[in-house]
């Protein structure tokens, strides 16, 4: 069963183009304890939404786990976790967070009741809310 994630990104840090310039990229950096155990709890083939944080706020594209949890070489002490992440495809309009807050079907949605956490589960009813939203029916 595939699982379904929402990743953040500021994009003056590590961007949407940056992402599919790249292809597959490290998901590297996080250093909050929930999130980690998010990271860890991803399987090869698992899709996420690409959120731009700070600058933006809105969902641009979906990505996907090309390599599970394994440590993270950008932390100098700790059992920090990172994952590999390729671009699938940007979302034809982005769906952003004022949007997602106006919509009752999406309340629940970790975006919405833990703002700060960079890496969040999504239901699968939550993820074809905003697929329909980003206008795709995936």
């Amino acid at each position: 069963m595939k699982n379904y994630w929402l990743v953040k990104s500021e994009p003056d840090a590590f961007s949407w183009d940056e992402q599919v310039k790249n292809g597959v990229e490290p998901w590297t950096g996080v250093r909050n304890h929930l999130a980690k155990k998010n990271l860890a709890a991803m399987k090869l083939g698992d899709r996420a939404f690409f959120y731009h944080s700070n600058v933006g706020k809105e969902i641009v594209g979906i990505v996907e786990v090309a390599r599970e949890a394994y440590p993270d070489p950008t932390a100098e002490s700790g059992n920090w976790v990172c994952v590999d992440m390729k671009a699938v495809r940007p979302l034809p309009k982005p769906v952003t967070l004022a949007a997602i807050k106006a919509d009752p079907r999406l309340e629940e949605l970790a975006l919405v009741r833990l703002s700060r956490l960079s890496v969040a589960p999504v239901s699968a009813a939550h993820w074809a809310v905003l697929c329909e939203m980003g206008g795709l029916d995936d």
